[in-house]
């Protein structure tokens, strides 16, 4: 008998065999249930600073910044869009610098001072973007306004400190706040509406003021 006929196996053998070794491992779902361990979320303690005030939370380390603002802190100015960072919806300001809200842990700003559209001013205490907004008309749903706000303002600090972008000209003279120069580093925010050309008169306005 050659090698090959003493290692021979039929289809009927590895059907049985792996019929036997599924029968053999199965766990009925109850005992399964009853293995693994209690349903328990992986918190952290976090504090931060939220519009000037001081918060401690316990949140699950898998949350985000912008779900901790929306569904913790009940502050929701804060827009959720894509939840990709690609709509720049969730725009806040984390230390002055502007962040996606929801690519960003809660859990990786402890210290932090984080700003949101609530803490720049309110209807009787308007920012001067926010009013300039208003006056331009730069929004139509509003859905996006939020993130564009706290992100005008944000450019705005950029140009003033002197922070270039891919279309600046002079990167030894001092930094104007041209339409371009806005345009580029706003190019992360969409507004599906289309009022991109009000955004840009009230910045102007704004960065002239």
């Amino acid at each position: 008998m050659s090698d090959r006929e003493n290692f021979s196996v039929s289809r009927r053998e590895v059907m049985a065999g792996g019929a036997a070794t599924a029968a053999a491992t199965a766990i009925p779902p109850a005992q399964a249930r009853a293995q693994q361990p209690p349903d328990t979320v992986p918190t952290m303690p976090v504090a931060f600073q939220v519009n000037g005030k001081q918060v401690k939370l316990d949140v699950d380390t898998r949350t985000t910044l912008l779900d901790t603002l929306r569904e913790h802190l009940k502050l929701t100015g804060t827009k959720k869009g894509c939840d990709h960072g690609q709509c720049g919806a969730c725009t806040v300001m984390v230390n002055g610098v502007r962040v996606n809200s929801c690519l960003s842990l809660a859990v990786m700003h402890e210290g932090d001072e984080v700003t949101t559209i609530e803490g720049l001013g309110q209807p009787d205490n308007l920012h001067p973007m926010q009013a300039a907004f208003v006056k331009h008309d730069g929004y139509q749903c509003g859905y996006c306004t939020p993130g564009q706000i706290c992100s005008a303002v944000s450019v705005l600090e950029e140009i003033g400190k002197g922070i270039p972008s891919h279309v600046t000209e002079d990167l030894t003279g001092p930094m104007r706040a041209t339409r371009d120069e806005m345009r580029e580093r706003m190019s992360g925010n969409i507004c599906r509406c289309g009022a991109y050309s009000n955004i840009s008169d009230a910045m102007s306005e704004v960065a002239e003021g």
